[in-house]
């Protein structure tokens, strides 16, 4: 399919359902059109403000990218004036947000998108919003768990929040005994028949589009900023195409979450919309952070294959990187017991999974294109683990010595790196540390 150019025609929202539809048209000889519906939580008893639809033309254009990467046509025409911060925001987005899908399906143009913006605008009038109540995004992982836990033991009353809140997530919810807020995406069906056709697909920066689903919430319930808990390693990429980094935790890195930022605050003037309070640890010391928390060991996962499966009662595939990499992060911080019991397998007994731990240990491929942490996390965990179980033994003896030697305890443990984290909240996270 060739397509020259995506527009974004309209989008509506009615206060009364909390249901947001989103316009979008894929231009060509056999030009496609799509409607994707947001549906936000209503709050009782308080109007949208400004801010709220502000925020929602940023998500129109942010969510496109599930359209866009069905014939990737060569320009991207923004709807309306924006401040330059905002175009920066887009053009990443639909770029590096995009480099993967680019790099997988061989579409080096993409990298050198411009998303053409009709005119310059001026930024919006400050709202300050840095005192609310915060808005804790969840996915059901060891990560948000332990945000949710710290923002509870400074006494900021969290507020829990997902997009699409599957089984797993109500779970965690549940758990923590806390009142959570839900939205609800549903993209155009045509996209999935489009698909099974044959269409472009590939990966996308989900991220991106929920969190400013989350801050339009935030905006909309009075609520202050959206925390979230992405880590230090989601800013590493996993190879470089072309003169590029392909990052598969892009809209999670520290880079994005800056743009992102900027671009809330230039358009709909919110001074703390967003930011992740664990971005200065390392995967390996928020497992250590998680461990202290007992009462989510029969309901966490971080396993993306075993949300597909639709089985409640299946937390852990037990066979991808994802479960690999967590497993391997969690044992330095627990006994094996607690382990096998959380994941329903004992990974480190089963040989068939050293390919896959040696992939996250940087030898014989890249890093996965998944969520897991820096390949030097991987060492170190490794080292922290003392035992003769088949699966260690195995990659004790396939890392050469220069790997050991280069796999810092205090690197990978020591808080460090660029952070957004608000100075209140800093304190927050230094006690939860200490």
């Amino acid at each position: 399919m060739q397509f020259d150019v995506m527009r974004f025609p309209s989008y509506a929202f009615d206060p009364e359902t909390g249901v947001a539809t989103f316009d979008y048209v894929l231009d060509g000889p056999e030009p496609l059109e799509f409607t994707e519906t947001i549906t936000f939580p209503v709050p009782s008893g308080r109007t949208a403000p400004d801010a709220f639809y502000r925020v929602l033309d940023l998500l129109h254009v942010v969510a496109g990218v599930s359209y866009y990467k069905v014939g990737a046509p060569l320009r991207v025409l923004a709807p309306k004036p924006v401040p330059p911060a905002v175009g920066a925001f887009f053009t990443a987005i639909y770029t590096h947000g995009l480099a993967e899908y680019a790099y997988r399906n061989q579409l080096a143009h993409v990298l050198d998108l411009t998303v053409e913006v009709p005119a310059e605008a001026g930024t919006a009038e400050p709202v300050d919003n840095s005192q609310g109540r915060p808005l804790s995004a969840v996915g059901g992982g060891k990560d948000s768990i332990v945000t949710l836990e710290i923002l509870r033991a400074a006494g900021l009353d969290p507020v829990p929040f997902s997009v699409n809140p599957n089984p797993v997530i109500k779970a965690v919810n549940a758990a923590s005994g806390l009142d959570a807020l839900a939205a609800r995406r549903q993209l155009d069906p045509r996209l999935f028949e489009l698909n099974k056709a044959g269409a472009l697909n590939g990966h996308i920066p989900v991220t991106a589009i929920n969190s400013l689903i989350a801050i339009a919430t935030a905006a909309w319930h009075g609520l202050g900023p959206v925390v979230m808990s992405n880590e230090r390693s989601a800013s590493d990429p996993n190879l470089v195409w072309n003169g590029h980094e392909i990052n598969h935790q892009w809209s999670k890195g520290v880079v994005a979450e800056g743009l992102l930022r900027a671009a809330v605050t230039a358009h709909a003037g919110l001074t703390e919309p967003y930011f992740s309070l664990l971005r200065s640890l390392s995967e390996l010391h928020i497992a250590q952070l998680f461990a202290r928390h007992t009462i989510y060991d029969d309901v966490v996962t971080s396993c993306n294959k075993a949300f597909k499966l639709h089985d409640p009662t299946v937390r852990w595939c037990g066979d991808c990187p994802k479960c690999r990499f967590v497993f391997l992060a969690m044992a330095p911080a627990m006994d094996r017991a607690r382990l096998t019991h959380i994941f329903g397998h004992d990974l480190f007994a089963d040989p068939a999974q050293v390919p896959g731990f040696l992939e996250l240990l940087g030898i014989d491929a890249h890093k996965p294109f998944e969520c897991v942490g820096e390949v030097e996390e991987s060492l170190v965990a490794l080292a922290m683990l003392d035992d003769d179980a088949p699966v260690l033994v195995a990659l004790r003896a396939a890392v050469p010595p220069q790997a050991w030697a280069e796999a810092s305890r205090e690197a990978v443990l020591t808080p460090g790196g660029e952070t957004y984290v608000p100075e209140a909240y800093a304190k927050i996270l230094d006690a939860a540390l200490a």
